[in-house]
């Protein structure tokens, strides 16, 4: 008889849609058992039922706001209280807001870091130490293009994004030669709800948009590489520009960063 594959239970944040949703496809296809977070109920709950009738896997929906302190504590009790044990984690949700720093809501940037820096982070300390322990599986800490420049008009964004990237890469040099593989996915310009909610529109007109299935595919490939660096770019295009900020001077990154988002550009 043939041996049972051990089953795999991937945790995706920011699960309802978007690269979130093209992830739990992606592992549910696979065969992963999965538990998805995210605020919408009945988009959680849609999807679960899509991916069980079409996979077979067993999905367990938590609707929870991330922005909220309590949240990562209610998400570790749930997987206790069900007794699932993680083996892959994706933090992969996050939102922003697009517009001057200066005429943002104070309260509304501190619900953005809650959501894109201490959410991540408490979820990798909650579940690593675990996979770490087994000797197995997977952190995958979605960032942005933006943790590569200065991003004028989501300066928030973009700092939270270049501390995903950096405590990530930071994260995959201590755990060489665990079993587990940790790296940061950066996608760019992605044709998700993201750019109506946040007010990207004007200023990503016209872009080269990946899909949400481009970066999951490119996450995938980075997974299954025998020794996967850091982090992954997604795209050429991405990639190329990655380059071009690296070399040249920051006065001149942000300033050309403060012109390609004036959404004035793109009338």
């Amino acid at each position: 008889m043939p041996v049972p594959r051990p089953t795999q239970t991937v945790l995706i944040t920011g699960a309802s849609s978007g690269i979130g949703a093209a992830f739990a496809r992606a592992f549910a296809a696979r065969g992963s058992d999965l538990v998805l977070v995210a605020r919408r109920r009945d988009r959680l709950d849609a999807l679960a039922g899509e991916l069980q009738a079409a996979h077979g896997v067993r999905v367990l929906p938590l609707a929870q706001d991330l922005s909220e302190p309590a949240a990562v504590n209610r998400i570790t009790e749930a997987l206790a209280e069900a007794d699932i044990r993680i083996t892959g984690l994706v933090n992969n949700a996050g939102f922003g807001t697009f517009g001057p720093f200066l005429q943002d809501d104070p309260g509304h940037l501190v619900l953005e870091i809650a959501v894109d820096v201490s959410a991540p982070v408490q979820l990798s300390a909650a579940l690593l130490p675990a996979l770490v322990a087994a000797g197995s599986g997977f952190l995958i800490n979605v960032a942005s293009m933006a943790a590569y420049t200065p991003t004028p008009r989501m300066a928030v964004y973009g700092a939270s994004k270049a501390f995903v990237l950096s405590f990530t890469e930071a994260l995959w040099a201590e755990t060489r030669g665990t079993g587990v593989t940790v790296f940061a996915l950066s996608p760019g310009a992605t044709s998700t709800e993201f750019n109506a909610v946040v007010g990207t529109e004007d200023a990503t007109a016209g872009a080269r948009m990946r899909t949400p299935e481009d970066v999951v595919a490119t996450a995938l490939v980075h997974l299954a590489r025998r020794n996967p660096g850091p982090s992954v770019i997604d795209g050429r295009v991405n990639r190329v520009s990655s380059g071009l900020s690296r070399v040249m001077s920051r006065r001149s990154v942000s300033s050309m960063m403060h012109r390609l988002t004036d959404p004035a550009r793109r009338r």
